[in-house]
């Protein structure tokens, strides 16, 4: 394998070389990180842990001064350390991620990996201190330690910021928020250095019951995961594949960029206050405040990295999230085809 030095830092088209705490010169192969990590769970909306990393740090020898060599030894890093290379950490980053819980995790041991306060785990996930967690079950892991909050009828970020303690500026500034009149209902909200009250705000409203063809299909393509993410499911296709309106109603969000981890987005606000929201969109076609008929067409099928259509990290997908009623794809098993009809 053939290096090109780099000033003081050796790279080449699958590794990375860098200094640890001792000063010590180390390099990470890529290889298995690239082909088996992120993008095999091609399924997962947000950033999805579930696969483990798998990277390399050699031993390393010098040659002429000027060239390396060395004998991986298997190394797995924990999300710090992996920070940590990449000159970072986890508390710098800015998506929502969806963790699926190995052997010997404790709710302690995760919030250290993350940065992050116990509590804040236990509150994104309805979870209580006397919870028990088991392995493979998913965890939603927020960016910052604080809370969650689902938009409702009548909220005002005033109230939101008064309930979880902290100052409005703080929930309008890292949410990217104009004002604190740029929020409607179904908006997903991430409040820093939130505290929990005492009564619990539960973070979806009691789902409406409604008639089976209140929706339709909204794309076709495959389920490839099913129920997550506060009542969400994921359908699989080609990127550019067509997105339509599931029911009748009036575009409220139109989101583009990283948006914590899902992307370009928008939201549909439907009679009863319900919200559908669309996740991963390559081109969107509608505004806020256009007034869409069920089956219209308003976005194409995009890739899970939120860089519009990319598919950087996961796989072409739509992210079909319901505020306010039962998803309707929830009665669908992973791997069923959806066509439109």
């Amino acid at each position: 394998m053939a290096f090109v030095l780099v000033g003081t830092i050796y790279f080449s088209c699958d590794s990375f070389a860098g200094f640890d705490s001792l000063g010590n010169s180390q390099i990470v192969f890529f290889n298995p990180f690239f082909s088996k990590s992120v993008n095999s769970n091609s399924d997962s909306l947000f950033f999805n842990q579930q696969g483990a990393f798998s990277l390399e740090t050699p031993d390393l020898k010098i040659m002429q001064d000027n060239s390396v060599y060395g004998i991986a030894t298997p190394r797995v890093l924990n999300p710090k350390v992996l920070g940590d290379i990449f000159g970072g950490d986890s508390q710098n980053r800015k998506d929502i991620i969806e963790y699926s819980v190995q052997p010997g995790d404790s709710l302690q041991s995760i919030a250290d990996a993350y940065g992050l306060s116990v509590n804040t785990i236990l509150w994104a996930n309805d979870l209580t201190s006397s919870s028990t967690i088991k392995v493979g079950q998913t965890l939603v892991i927020l960016p910052v330690s604080g809370v969650l909050h689902v938009v409702k009828s009548g909220d005002t970020i005033s109230e939101i910021a008064a309930t979880y303690k902290v100052k409005p500026d703080n929930v309008v500034a890292f949410n990217d928020l104009i004002n604190e009149n740029d929020i409607y209902i179904g908006d997903i909200l991430i409040v820093p250095d939130g505290v929990m009250p005492k009564k619990s705000v539960p973070l979806i409203n009691v789902q409406t019951p409604l008639a089976d063809n209140f929706f339709i299909f909204p794309t076709q393509g495959r389920i490839s995961q099913g129920l997550h993410f506060y009542n969400a499911v994921d359908i699989a296709n080609k990127c550019g594949t067509p997105i339509y309106a599931a029911a009748s109603g009036i575009v409220q969000r139109v989101k583009y960029g990283y948006n914590f981890g899902g992307g370009n987005q928008v939201t549909i606000l439907h009679s009863g206050g319900i919200v559908t929201y669309y996740g991963h969109l390559m081109t969107i076609f509608v505004k806020p405040g256009d007034k869409v008929n069920v089956g219209d067409r308003i976005a194409l099928m995009g890739g899970g990295a939120g860089m519009a259509g990319a598919g950087l990290s996961t796989g072409c997908h739509l992210h079909l999230q319901v505020m306010g009623a039962k998803n309707p794809l929830t009665k669908y098993p992973i791997g069923t085809t959806i066509n439109l009809k």
